[in-house]
């Protein structure tokens, strides 16, 4: 029998999975949109962009959407985005209101890691942050720590894919 009181156990192994805070800076490159304020919400499955005139149109036999988002809250400017649609489905909001969504496939940059994530768009203005990343993006990529903000460096504007 040990004379420690409880068993020791191996150290743990660093992963090398960044941790962000529940706040960063995320660029959305392939819509043409650089340093969004997001919050990181693993309570969210889904990722939410909050836009403005969502318009479905046809490009070559593909369902695409028009919309407009304004990355600060109060400015007067808008970004005009399009993408090609993944999907159309019911999303509850955090207040358990259910509405039909369009549901796009973008590319992120968050913490010097480029990926593909699937997001909703939101005409809903209430929203705090502009963009929300939910679970499903974060999941297996970033590890959040709930005291931190902002420890990423802000994105810079990146020019749109033609």
């Amino acid at each position: 029998m040990s004379s420690e009181p409880f068993p020791l156990h191996p150290p743990r192994i660093a992963t090398e999975t960044p941790v962000v805070g529940w706040r960063e800076w995320v660029a959305l490159p392939g819509i043409g949109l650089g340093a969004i304020r997001t919050k990181l919400d693993s309570g969210a499955r889904t990722s939410s962009l909050r836009v403005e005139s969502i318009e479905a149109y046809l490009d070559a036999g593909a369902t695409c959407v028009r919309f407009h988002v304004r990355p600060r809250r109060n400015a007067a400017r808008t970004v005009a985005c399009s993408a090609p649609v993944v999907d159309r489905r019911r999303v509850t909001d955090s207040g358990g209101h259910r509405e039909q969504r369009w549901f796009v496939l973008v590319e992120a940059a968050l913490a010097g890691e480029r990926f593909e994530m699937e997001m909703n768009l939101s005409e809903r203005g209430t929203m705090r942050f502009p963009l929300l990343l939910g679970r499903s993006a974060v999941a297996g990529r970033f590890r959040i720590d709930p005291a931190l903000s902002y420890t990423c460096p802000r994105p810079q504007r990146m020019p749109r894919p033609r």
